[in-house]
């Protein structure tokens, strides 16, 4: 599977049709000896091929087709689609209604001539950076697959589905770093759009406050396409900007504790690219990163506003959660309004304090995750390796929420070693200007773009 680009220079040139990129999908969700029974929790098999026959027809036909007219993309389990019943990666939802209608951003990919090829897995009702779930298995990451490395969450099976060439591009959703990280683990880049850019109606929610959604592509440039179209942002779309002479900043607080080696070292490089291309990296302490801890204190923002929705299903269907969010979940009953108020309110100081230090800078570099993917059975062996993996994971991703921004995950590791992503952050609104500088960064940083 291409990139989403090329497909759609491919098919317009009629190189390719939209019936065989439709059916080299399927075949790789259904190989046996792949990972698509773990990634996918449906496939819309017959309904794909039929909408791709309908495309084909009207290309040949010369007819007038939209942007992603034809190209295979997958969807989240937590975003609604028409008549199908949203599962969130859960079993506690199986018994509920089909939704009645599509969520917003899946219309708009319909409306832009996308194939949804199916529903991908994910850490159950989003509520953790590492991709494990009990109920329908856990898709493992494309690095030395033999090791059974974890996929990075809770956007698990989005990221495999184009990894694999199931899908060529996919929709995740990203609350403290759920479509950077998997995107960043597995070597794909990963955007995170300000929230409010993108519509989240039909979306379950895990915090009304942090949630976001966004796409996981393998390219900045892909990433870009679909970003316009969820966001129905009618400029053009995001052209690269020119590297000499922007000034970035490198917080030196919180970002780069203990980083793994080969992340110190993957990063340490990237900025090095980037230097010699002209860009002016300031090393800065930014303090003001350590309230970052403030805003979700113990997860408390997070389990409350999630607590709120889930209450009612708990009081119901409890023996059905998996043991590992339920235990996140249930604190959030005991934050009482006075406390969730407060939460917001250190909330929107810390937005004011990090848009005061950031105003100076185009962007702001940092590692996505602290890590690179651990194996499947050191996260899994107990509850205590199962929180330290986690809150390893989400530690960096998680504060580009906490202040309200926007970023982009580009892999900056060497070939054949484990995947490593490079985080580039603006303020909230700041999309355009960030796609911009990952543009011309992913020539620079990335394997795909040196290629």
């Amino acid at each position: 599977m291409k990139t989403v680009l090329e497909l759609t220079r491919a098919l317009a040139a009629g190189t390719i049709t939209s019936r065989q990129l439709v059916e080299h999908a399927i075949a790789a969700i259904r190989n046996p000896a792949g990972e698509g029974s773990r990634t996918f929790i449906a496939i819309h098999a017959d309904e794909a091929l039929a909408a791709a026959d309908r495309i084909d027809a009207r290309r040949r036909a010369g007819g007038s087709l939209p942007a992603l007219a034809g190209v295979p993309i997958s969807i989240k389990d937590n975003i609604d689609e028409a008549h199908i019943t949203t599962l969130a990666g859960s079993t506690v939802l199986i018994d509920s209604p089909a939704a009645s209608c599509d969520a917003g951003i899946v219309q708009r990919l319909r409306d832009a001539g996308a194939i949804i090829i199916g529903r991908t897995n994910m850490t159950e009702f989003a509520y953790s950076g590492l991709g494990i779930n009990p109920h329908y298995g856990t898709p493992r990451n494309v690095f030395d697959r033999a090791a059974e490395r974890i996929p990075g969450g809770s956007s698990s099976g989005a990221a495999i589905s184009v990894t694999d060439g199931m899908a060529a591009a996919a929709i995740g959703t990203d609350t403290g770093g759920s479509v950077r990280i998997p995107a960043a683990l597995n070597g794909l880049v990963g955007f995170k759009p300000t929230a409010r850019r993108v519509p989240l109606d039909g979306v379950l929610p895990l915090s009304t406050t942090l949630d976001s959604a966004g796409p996981l592509a393998k390219t900045v440039g892909d990433c870009a396409l679909l970003d316009r179209i969820l966001a129905a942002d009618t400029d053009a779309v995001a052209t690269p900007l020119p590297l000499r002479g922007l000034r970035v900043a490198v917080p030196q607080t919180v970002f780069l504790d203990d980083l793994s080696d080969n992340v110190a070292d993957a990063f340490a490089a990237a900025l090095r690219r980037l230097s010699a291309a002209g860009v002016q990296i300031v090393e800065s302490t930014m303090p003001e990163f350590a309230h970052a801890a403030e805003v979700n204190s113990r997860g408390a923002l997070v389990s409350a506003e999630a607590f709120a929705w889930h209450r009612r299903w708990i009081e119901t269907h409890r023996e059905r959660y998996d043991p590992r969010v339920i235990l996140r979940i249930l604190p959030g009953e005991r934050i009482s309004p006075q406390q969730y108020d407060e939460l917001l309110q250190r909330r929107a100081r810390f937005v004011e304090e990090i848009d005061a230090i950031a105003c100076g800078y185009d962007a702001l570099l940092m590692p996505t995750t602290p890590d690179t993917a651990p194996a499947i059975a050191d996260v899994v062996r107990d509850d205590a390796s199962y929180l330290r993996f986690n809150g390893r994971m989400l530690r960096n991703a998680s504060v580009v929420n906490a202040f309200d921004g926007c970023a982009l995950s580009i892999p900056c590791h060497e070939p054949g070693s484990a995947p490593v992503g490079l985080m580039i952050a603006g303020m909230g609104n700041a999309d355009r200007r960030v796609l911009g500088i990952g543009l011309a960064a992913e020539a620079i940083v990335s394997l795909w773009g040196r290629l």
